[in-house]
């Protein structure tokens, strides 16, 4: 078992996935979103765009297409990422050209991409040559291992083959969301020993702490505060305790976001952003599941809380 390290006043990245937000008539909101990545933005993030949290899995090609250049367009070159999601059934086989095409598609706007696993993906013995042969199509990009809470593609791989994505120079980093720290904690010690420029990107909504210990973030969490994630991650960087406060405040928000079934936490994202005026409904994707409308008097609650940071 590995034991962790704290790593005090380190500066850390944070990568934000944004909630692709809805009309009441269900169209999608997209005022609200180029609000959303530009504030996300101006925090001091990288935008994620076409993540689960932007529904990347259920959207339609020109709605991807459309977040891509809408993106693009307001960060005139700055840094975002994005998800490659390549959409089968189980029992499929590895679509390489399906996820060169999703690839093609964010490198054209100057985006990196974040590789979705597929049932042809976490379906093969071996997952590192599939990666080796997407790097032969790609510039740079990050990886992606899901539990099933999240997905029924997901598998989180064995610390064999994460190594192999280390192995493979394009590879930049790789989100991990088992929502367990000790596999976290595992990958931080490969990584210091074989990679120390690879990022750990936690995707674990339920122990946001996990970047004392040397991850980096890409969480869905941080959508609903891109602000005060920043300002949490400055905090760090210059030894401010007041960090773990606003930390503990942000944690019970997600704890309370992502409880069961985990996929909800995105119509809670988008009461807390209504909540806090910055986007006009909390309508989210038909596909997506709800939450009960009880939930408004929560979150306004936290958002009170987090209202003295």
């Amino acid at each position: 078992m590995t034991t962790p390290t704290l790593r005090p006043r380190r500066q850390i990245v944070g990568m934000s996935a944004i909630l692709l937000p809805f009309t009441a008539d269900g169209a999608v909101d997209w005022v609200g979103f180029r609000d959303h990545v530009a504030r996300t933005a101006a925090a001091g993030l990288v935008p994620a765009v076409n993540m689960d949290t932007g529904y990347g899995n259920l959207i339609d090609p020109d709605t991807k297409e459309r977040a891509l250049a809408e993106t693009a367009a307001l960060l005139g070159g700055a840094e975002f990422v994005a998800g490659a999601f390549v959409k089968d059934q189980p029992g499929a086989a590895f679509d390489l050209p399906a996820y060169q095409r999703a690839i093609d598609q964010i490198q054209k706007h100057r985006g990196t991409p974040v590789i979705f696993q597929s049932f042809g993906l976490t379906g093969l013995t071996d997952v590192v040559p599939a990666y080796e042969a997407i790097a032969r199509g790609c510039d740079r990009f990050i990886g992606f291992e899901l539990g099933t809470q999240f997905a029924p593609f997901g598998r989180i791989y064995d610390l064999d083959a994460y190594a192999g994505l280390m192995g493979i120079k394009a590879c930049v980093g790789a989100k991990h969301s088992s929502l367990h720290r000790q596999p976290e904690w595992d990958r931080l010690a490969l990584r210091d020993r074989l990679r120390p420029d690879f990022l750990v990107l936690t995707g674990n909504d339920l122990a946001i702490d996990m970047v004392v210990y040397g991850s980096d973030y890409l969480l869905g969490l941080s959508t609903f505060a891109p602000d005060l994630f920043a300002k949490r991650d400055a905090m760090w960087a210059a030894g401010d305790p007041a960090f773990h406060e606003l930390n503990d405040l942000l944690q019970y928000l997600g704890f309370f976001a992502f409880r069961p079934p985990v996929p909800a936490y995105k119509h809670s994202a988008a009461m807390f952003l209504k909540l806090r005026g910055w986007i006009g409904h909390d309508a989210t994707h038909p596909q997506s599941p709800p939450r009960p409308d009880s939930d408004r008097a929560v979150l306004k609650d936290i958002a009170e809380r987090l209202g003295a940071f």
